[in-house]
């Protein structure tokens, strides 16, 4: 084996080296790597000072690379191949607290699966450290498949075929952000996505949640949000979240169909500068889950 996993958690994530990733990777190394990811969902890599070129070679062999819409409606300071995890305006200064960017961004804070609102969800986040305040800010993930398995079996079989509604803008209303371009709503409407999915590639199961789910489909609407809430507070208990205190030159790759994550809050005075690229999944949840469905009659 070319590279060396160390276990972060019980139950999920590992810490990867024996490759750099500021050079290519060769095809059987990031076989071993895509196994570990399949295995883990959260791969944490250390020391890998990569420039956003490098970044991008590296997640593209995840998949295609989605491009980020410009949400908050202001100018943006990286490519829209990446999604700007920072407190900095277009121009590299520190944003004011009360700017739109700003405001749109505290919605992170809350736990979400990135693209969740989309109909194409993404497969995995690459997200690369680049300057880290001195205390707070780190990122923490939940590990949806083992919060699945510790289900009671009555739960299990309650939410085994639902159908949540996600949407963008219902998770940033949450957050006090209410201002989207006009064009947001038209683009990216709301989507419907299974509350449980299926994974051959591990041969798990896992809840997908997220702070972009609004409802359950078919449900009146506040039971649907309440049972929502439920699952949610079940899946972020402790022994199913890991801390990921932030270095410079960290790299962590999270698959987002089997996880959830958030930001920890930070001095917003103090620069944070993460640039994250997401990578798409091949078809959606609904239409692998459906199929799944019909396959077992």
């Amino acid at each position: 084996m070319a590279i060396t996993l160390k276990p972060l958690h019980p139950l999920f994530v590992a810490e990867v080296t024996g490759v750099d990733l500021t050079t290519p990777v060769p095809e059987d190394v990031f076989a071993e790597i895509h196994a570990a990811f399949e295995r883990y969902a959260v791969l944490v890599f250390p020391d890998q000072p990569v420039t956003d070129e490098q970044q991008t070679s590296f997640s593209r062999l995840f998949g295609p690379l989605e491009t980020a819409p410009n949400f908050a409606g202001t100018a943006l300071r990286l490519s829209n191949e990446f999604t700007d995890i920072s407190n900095l305006d277009h121009e590299g200064k520190l944003l004011d607290p009360e700017d739109r960017l700003t405001r749109y961004n505290l919605g992170n804070q809350m736990w979400h699966t990135d693209s969740s609102f989309k109909a194409v969800r993404a497969k995995c986040s690459l997200l690369s450290a680049r300057e880290i305040p001195p205390t707070g800010g780190e990122t923490q993930y939940a590990d949806m498949r083992a919060a699945y398995d510790a289900l009671p079996p009555e739960r299990k079989r309650q939410v085994e075929n639902l159908v949540a509604e996600h949407s963008i803008a219902h998770s940033r209303a949450k957050s006090g952000f209410d201002s989207f371009n006009s064009d947001i709503a038209t683009a990216l409407p709301p989507v419907p996505q299974r509350v449980v999915d299926h994974y051959p590639g591990s041969g798990r199961s896992s809840l997908f949640l997220a702070s972009h789910a609004s409802h359950i489909v078919g449900w009146p609407v506040e039971q649907g949000r309440a049972l929502l809430e439920e699952l949610i507070e079940f899946a972020t208990q402790d022994q199913f979240v890991y801390t990921h205190h932030w270095r410079v030159g960290d790299l962590t790759v999270w698959d987002n169909r089997c996880t959830m994550h958030r930001g920890r809050p930070y001095d917003l005075r103090q620069r944070r500068v993460l640039h994250r690229t997401t990578v798409s999944d091949v078809v959606t949840n609904y239409q692998v889950t459906m199929a799944h469905a019909e396959s077992r009659g």
